[in-house]
C-alpha cells in the first residue's frame, strides 16, 4: 500500500441506439436513454473464481485494533478478541480470501515479534504508518484465527525489504510444517499443533516504493535469491504459491524488466498489480468534476489487466504466471478530525464509493480468464473498507455501502462470466457483466452519472429467461452514506426487472448498482 498523489431527474427519451461490437476495455454505454445491451450467453469468458472478491489487512490505523481485533478482555462484544459483530458481517458475505499484514507494514514486519505470550511480545515502532507503537498483540495465530472465524483463506506478505530468506522460510516452516522440527514444536508450544497450511506467499510488497525503493533488476535478484529457499517449503502437502511484487499501475517497464531479470529461472507463481483510483475530494464532499475524475480511472484499470496480462504471455512460461490485483479501491482525501478520532485513513463510503465497487467488480467480471485474485484495500476502517467501527472502545460496527455491493456481486462467484456487449466506450457510462451457471444467469449494472437515469434494455442471445428477481442499492446524493447514527440509510432493496422471454428490461437510477438473478428457460 502506498500514498496518493495526493440533480434533478431528467425527462426520459427515446432515442434508439446501435449496438457495436464488444469492447474489452471497457464496455461502456452512451448515456442516453434508453441502454441497449446484448448479452451472450454462448460466448464463455471464463469461471469468476472467488478469489476475486478477496480482501486486505494491514496495521494501519484502526484496521486491526479496533477494527478486527479488540481484546479478550474488551468490554466490546468480542469473540476470543475479535469484535464480534465484524466477525458475524464478514463471515455473512463469505469473504474468500484475506491479505496480511500489509502493505507498507510488510516489510518492516518480524513475525516472531507476534508469536509468543503476548505479555512477552515486543513493543515496536510503526515506521510506515504514523510512527505509534505496535505492540504486536495481533500475529501469526491471532490472523491464523480470524481467517477460519470467518471462513476465509490467509494470504501471508512476507519481508523483503528488511528481512531475510531464512525469516520468511523459517515463517513457512513454523506455519506448515506438522511436526517434529524445532519450528514445528513451538507453534505447538504456542497453541497450534495442528499446522496451518498457509499456501499463498507474497515476496515482498512495493518493492518499488515502500518495499525497499528498488530497481526492476534489484528485485528480480532477489525474488530468485529468496524463491530459491521457499520454494522446497512443500509441508504438510503444502506448495507455497509464490507472489512477486509487480507493478504501481499500468506500469509496463517495471512489469518487463522484473520478468526479464527472472532470466532462465522459474517464474513466480503470481504477479501482483496496486492500482488506486485516488480522488481530489473529502470522502463525503465530492462535486460533479472530482466524481467523474475518479470514476473514469476503471477504465484504466481495465485496460491495465488487458495489457500486463498480454505482457506476461508474451513471455515462455508466462502464461503460467498468474495475475493479481493485490490492492485496489478509492483512496479519497483524508479528513483529519476523522483520523485522529478514528485513526489513519479512516474513510466514509458513500453511494459514489458503491458505484466505484460495482465498477470495479464489473471490470473483474468481464476479464476473469485473465485474473487470479484481486484484494481491496482494505477490510475494515482503512480506505474504501466493508466495514466501520468508531475506535478501540466504541461498540459501533456498521455495513458501509461497499459492503452491500460485494453482497449484491456476490452471486457471480463461482459462475463463468459471459460476454455483454454495448455500445461506446466511455467511462462514464453504462457499465455492465453478466455470469452463468446451472440455469441461472446473473446481471449486473452500475449508472456511474450523477445527473442522468438510465433505462436498460438487455437482449439474450443463446437462451432465455423465464423468472427472476433485482436488488438494487441506490441513493441520488453521491455522498450519502451510512452513518453510526443511520447505519441502514442505503441497502439493497427489491427492484423491478421485466421479461419477456430473451428481452430484459429494468431502470437504473443515477449512481445506483443493479444485479438481477434469472432462471434460464
Amino acid at each position: 500500500m502506498s500514498s496518493p498523489i495526493s440533480r434533478r431527474r431528467f425527462a426520459r427519451h427515446s432515442a434508439a441506439l446501435s449496438l457495436s461490437a464488444f469492447v474489452p476495455q471497457g464496455m461502456f454505454a452512451d448515456c442516453s436513454n434508453p441502454q441497449r445491451v446484448v448479452v451472450r450467453m454462448d460466448s464463455e469468458i471464463g469461471v469468476i473464481s472467488p478469489r476475486l472478491h478477496g480482501q486486505f489487512v494491514e496495521h494501519l490505523g484502526s484496521c486491526i485494533y479496533g477494527g478486527i481485533w479488540v481484546g479478550k478482555r474488551s468490554s466490546i462484544p468480542n469473540v476470543d478478541g475479535y469484535r464480534e459483530q465484524a466477525v458475524k458481517y464478514l463471515r455473512d458475505l463469505g469473504i474468500p480470501v484475506v491479505r496480511w499484514p500489509g502493505g507498507c507494514f510488510a516489510d518492516d514486519y518480524h513475525w516472531r515479534d507476534g508469536i509468543c505470550p503476548a505479555s512477552k511480545r515486543p513493543n515496536r515502532v510503526n515506521l510506515h504508518w504514523g510512527g505509534g507503537v505496535e505492540n504486536n498483540s495481533f500475529g501469526t495465530h491471532e490472523f491464523i484465527g480470524f481467517c477460519r472465524l470467518i471462513g476465509a483463506e490467509p494470504y501471508f506478505a512476507g519481508n523483503v525489504g528488511s528481512g531475510s530468506p531464512a525469516e520468511m522460510q523459517e515463517w513457512i516452516e513454523y506455519c506448515n510444517y506438522p511436526s517434529g522440527s524445532t519450528l514445528a514444536e513451538e507453534r505447538a508450544a504456542n497453541g497450534s499443533p495442528e499446522p496451518f497450511g498457509v499456501r499463498l506467499w507474497g515476496v515482498g510488497n512495493e518493492s518499488w516504493g515502500c518495499g525497499g525503493q528498488m530497481r526492476p533488476e534489484e528485485y528480480a535478484e532477489m525474488f530468485r535469491r529468496f524463491a530459491t529457499f521457499l520454494r522446497p517449503c512443500i509441508f504438510g502437502g503444502t506448495r507455497p504459491f509464490l507472489v512477486a511484487s509487480g507493478p504501481s499501475n499500468n506500469d509496463a517497464d517495471w512489469s518487463r524488466r522484473v520478468m526479464d531479470g527472472m532470466g532462465r529461472y522459474p517464474y513466480p507463481d503470481g504477479f501482483s498489480m496496486h492500482f488506486y483510483e485516488n480522488g481530489r475530494s473529502r470522502p463525503t464532499d465530492y462535486n460533479p468534476q472530482t466524481m467523474d475524475e475518479q470514476l473514469a480511472k476503471f477504465a484504466s484499470l481495465e485496460q491495465a489487466i488487458i495489457q500486463q496480462r498480454q505482457l506476461l504471455d508474451g513471455y515462455a512460461r508466462g502464461r503460467n504466471v498468474a495475475f493479481i490485483v493485490d490492492e485496489w479501491g478509492v483512496w479519497d482525501e483524508s479528513v483529519p478530525e476523522e483520523d485522529k478520532r478514528y485513526g489513519l485513513f479512516w474513510q466514509q463510503s458513500t453511494m459514489r464509493s458503491a458505484v466505484a465497487a460495482g465498477l470495479g467488480l464489473n471490470v473483474f467480471n468481464r476479464q476473469a480468464d485473465k485474473l487470479y485474485m484481486c484484494n481491496i484495500a482494505q477490510m475494515v476502517n482503512v480506505l474504501q473498507s466493508l466495514l466501520l467501527t468508531d475506535g478501540p472502545e466504541g461498540q459501533h460496527c456498521i455495513r458501509t455501502t461497499t459492503y452491500y455491493a460485494f453482497q449484491m456481486f456476490k452471486a457471480h462467484r463461482g459462475k463463468t462470466a459471459v460476454r455483454v456487449e454495448t455500445k461506446g466506450a466511455s467511462p462514464l457510462g453504462l457499465s455492465a457483466s453478466a455470469s452463468l451457471r446451472d440455469g441461472e444467469l446473473v446481471l449486473s449494472f452500475v449508472n456511474p452519472r450523477y445527473d442522468k437515469d438510465m433505462q436498460v434494455q438487455c437482449a439474450l442471445r443463446g437462451g432465455s429467461a423465464s423468472s427472476g428477481s433485482a436488488q438494487i442499492l441506490h441513493n441520488s446524493d453521491y455522498n450519502a452514506c451510512n452513518s453510526f447514527d443511520d447505519p441502514n440509510r442505503i441497502t439493497p432493496q427489491p427492484h423491478t426487472v421485466s421479461m419477456n422471454g430473451s428481452t430484459i428490461q429494468l431502470d437504473l437510477p443515477r449512481t445506483s448498482v443493479v444485479t438481477a438473478r434469472l432462471k434460464t428457460a
